[in-house]
């Protein structure tokens, strides 16, 4: 129970900031950080409430909390845009390769942290797979400008969207700051992303016939049948990124450009219960740079936790219709409560993916 208190940590940071706004709190102006709100924790019972984060399986404090729609907010990947803000506070973090060998990330949060939040990001462009991913979770698709294929996509109205280059929006949503030169230095707020979904008259809460991405397992998976590994190492050549399993927290720790990944709200290294791998194909579009990944269809994958880790196959009917995942005998996983780190790998790359069974075994390779 330790551990998913720590998790949950997490995702509080944001409800705890959210309530000091709404009592007029000066303390808003700096939330608590994970480790001041994990210390609290551990000293009290964790309650039930039998309320449940669609995103992460996770205690919610009220019913309504389970009913609005999530907040997704493309992230940028890049060394000069480090640290990222709201990484720790996300329920499911996507990375996905894009132009030029770097990878781009998506953060979707549950709809009440991101309100509570001043700055997410920063934000970035969208490509045609964020947004068909971003779909399957019924989620507010929140970008700054899209490629010429995003804009085709969003046009079709897939998902609802707030874009930096929406006039109705931009100076509502978005804000830049001084410290990085543009295009790094574009970030969103709560606030903003609140008043944005006014601005467009955006549903607040899920379609009534939404059932959710992930199944959640009820008691603790510890993949008994699963193969060892304290280590994952995706492809990914730009920023070289690898996730270690810590055996006190119970979470994988991630690190990229040689060093560990930090959220700039809380200082902490970015940590989560769950890493799923996806193989999709991948193509370049004819006569651009952009790369196109299709999401739908099938394929197979791995599914990491615990210091575990096994095959997936994976399935998604339609490009509306929500990915499910399964294992070798066919049953749809059901993976822990608590964050969950999604990476897509290109198929042709899938055997460049590095697993290993101990930490040692990584240093010494």
């Amino acid at each position: 129970m330790k551990n998913w208190r720590r998790v949950l940590s997490a995702m509080l940071v944001g409800a705890l900031a959210f309530s000091m706004v709404a009592c007029g709190s000066k303390e808003a102006e700096e939330p608590e950080s994970i480790a001041e709100v994990t210390e609290e924790l551990e000293n009290n019972e964790l309650e039930d409430t039998g309320f449940y984060s669609v995103l992460t399986g996770l205690p919610v404090e009220t019913e309504e909390e389970t009913k609005l729609r999530p907040i997704a907010v493309m992230t940028e990947n890049t060394h000069i845009a480090l640290p990222q803000y709201g990484l720790n506070q996300a329920g499911v973090l996507y990375e996905c390769p894009v132009e030029g060998g770097i990878t781009r990330m998506m953060a979707i949060y549950d709809q009440k942290t991101a309100f509570a939040l001043d700055q997410i990001g920063n934000v970035r462009s969208c490509r045609p797979y964020y947004a068909f991913i971003a779909s399957e979770y019924d989620a507010i698709y929140v970008h700054f400008g899209q490629s010429i294929q995003g804009l085709t996509l969003l046009e079709t109205g897939i998902v609802d969207n707030l874009s930096g280059l929406d006039g109705e929006v931009d100076t509502s949503v978005f804000f830049r700051t001084s410290d990085k030169k543009a295009p790094h230095n574009a970030y969103a707020s709560g606030e903003g992303i609140k008043k944005g979904m006014e601005i467009k008259n955006y549903r607040s809460v899920y379609n009534e016939d939404y059932n959710g991405y992930f199944q959640f397992a009820k008691e603790e998976n510890m993949l008994a049948d699963g193969e060892d590994c304290q280590v994952i190492v995706p492809y990914f050549l730009d920023n070289e990124p690898y996730f270690i399993y810590n055996k006190e927290t119970g979470l994988y720790e991630r690190f990229e450009f040689g060093e560990k990944q930090v959220d700039a709200i809380d200082g902490e290294q970015v940590a989560v219960k769950n890493v799923i791998f996806k193989n999709c194909p991948s193509s370049i579009y004819e006569g651009t740079q952009y790369l196109n990944i299709p999401v739908d269809g099938s394929g197979e994958g791995k599914y990491f936790t615990n210091g575990k880790m096994i095959d997936v196959t994976w399935e998604k009917e339609t490009e509306s219709a929500v990915t499910h995942y399964y294992d070798k005998s066919g049953n749809e996983i059901e993976i822990n409560p608590g964050q969950t780190w999604v990476c897509l790998i290109e198929t042709q790359n899938a055997e460049d993916n590095k697993f290993y069974a101990t930490v040692d075994e990584f240093k010494d390779k």
